[in-house]
């Protein structure tokens, strides 16, 4: 199937073919026609599934015919709302490329920097907004803003949007939008409380379900190594030595962490940056930038990142530490292998980690091949490891028996060494008034 059975305008199909992009992902396939017919949506889908232009593509269309229609001035009519800057930024380069011959403006706002740009390109008049929440909340309190005629509305990520503690935001904006909308929402995961808003915001929305095992174990090559916590960043040294590795993002799970091993990597002469929530804004849109461009062939990030990086063929996605949740896991290796191209990952697993690659183990139903083929092995000795530990306490249960005994032998003797000093006392004592009489 091709993007010319969709539909699609011409305006969208030139862009599309100056991108070489020909056939739809499956989330496009099922998501265009559906919301071109103006439904509402309930969207489950993993990242690097196609997700953004499953909604981008159509938007545009449809607000390119009403425009055309109508040849009424920039009024705001579409609003994204998601949860990162990152993510933010990605979904505006989308409509830009994709949008390029409509005449449809997008602009896209989120805090941490100066609002006067953002504020500059609002009063100009805009289409297409995509923001983050709070600092689209700032704007419409100052009248910046207005959503009084809003048509379609996207709510993108809302899992990630309810981890992240922004539940009450989206509820405020929602009051917002005019009740006569169309809405699309999309999730990666369905948690009751997520049900429960889509519920609130959906008439009789069009569930749209996109399964994770294509992103996250067909196109993707994974695999394990076990190894020491003070060797992973020899491994890391290693592995990247080989130039095969075109390009690489590096999960740390804090951003001290990812601080870190930026150094070692650029003291070991392979060009990295580190992005997480710490860095600057335009900080983080640099290293971003040097990375996408190639001019950085690793970048190491926190989970902040996890979600709001797209990179056209990232070839490997390396675990330095492995993640807490093990949905984390899903949305870390889905930077690679994305819309159907290969993609390597990597994962480096450390004694105390194993609990948490028997969970990602689970999740994802097939388990990670182990590589045990590298300088730094270390043997699965859970065991010997556990062999040892029982030892250990049963030593520990035996000294502390010993340790009783002897306190209550001591004890005993102490009270009998006084007993017996106080019966003297009393003999003596006795043998005295004997005297007296």
């Amino acid at each position: 199937m091709s993007f010319e059975n969709l539909n699609l305008i011409k305006p969208l199909h030139k862009a599309l073919e100056e991108k070489g992009y020909e056939h739809p992902t499956e989330i496009q396939k099922q998501a265009i026609p559906v919301i071109l017919e103006r439904n509402d949506i309930l969207g489950c889908a993993q990242t690097g599934t196609g997700k953004t232009a499953a909604f981008a593509l159509p938007i545009l269309q449809i607000l390119h015919s009403e425009r055309h229609e109508n040849r009424s001035k920039k009024v705001l009519n579409s609003l994204i709302l998601t949860p990162t800057r990152e993510l933010a930024l990605q979904i505006k380069e989308n409509f830009t490329v994709y949008g390029k011959y409509t005449g449809l403006k997008s602009a896209v706002i989120f805090g941490g920097v100066s609002q006067n740009k953002q504020t500059e390109i609002l009063k100009k008049g805009v289409d297409i907004l995509i923001a983050t929440p709070g600092r689209l909340l700032d704007l419409i309190n100052q009248k910046f803003i207005s959503l009084k005629d809003i048509k379609l509305f996207v709510l993108d990520e809302a899992d990630r949007m309810l981890d992240m503690g922004f539940i009450v935001d989206i509820k405020k904006i929602i009051s917002m939008l005019p009740e006569k909308r169309q809405t699309l929402f999309f999730s990666a995961t369905m948690p009751p409380e997520i049900i429960k808003l889509s519920k609130n915001i959906l008439l009789n929305p069009v569930k749209i379900e996109v399964t994770p095992n294509s992103p996250a174990v067909e196109t993707i090559k994974q695999g394990v190594y076990f190894v020491t916590k003070p060797q992973k960043k020899s491994l890391l040294i290693h592995l990247l030595k080989d130039n095969s590795i075109d390009s690489a993002l590096v999960f740390t799970r804090t951003k001290r962490g990812a601080d870190q091993v930026t150094k070692i990597l650029n003291n070991a002469k392979i060009a990295a940056e580190a992005i997480h929530g710490n860095k600057s804004q335009n900080a983080r849109q640099k290293a971003l930038s040097n990375f996408k461009s190639k001019r950085t062939r690793v970048l190491v990030a926190t989970d902040i990142a996890s979600r709001g990086i797209d990179v056209t063929k990232l070839s490997h996605v390396i675990n330095y530490e492995m993640p807490e949740e093990s949905g984390t896991y899903i949305h870390r290796i889905g930077r690679t292998g994305r819309a159907g191209l290969s993609g390597v990952a990597l994962s480096f697993c450390d004694n105390e980690e194993k609990h948490l690659l028997k969970s990602i183990n689970k999740l994802i139903n097939i388990p990670i091949p182990v590589i045990k083929d590298h300088p730094f092995n270390q043997t699965d000795n859970s065991e010997v490891s556990k062999s040892s530990s029982d030892k250990l306490h049963k030593f520990k249960r035996n000294t502390g028996k010993d340790f009783l005994l002897d306190d209550a032998r001591k004890k005993k003797k102490r009270n009998h060494r006084n007993n017996s000093r106080k019966k003297k006392s009393i003999r003596n004592r006795n043998k005295q008034l004997h005297l007296i009489e």
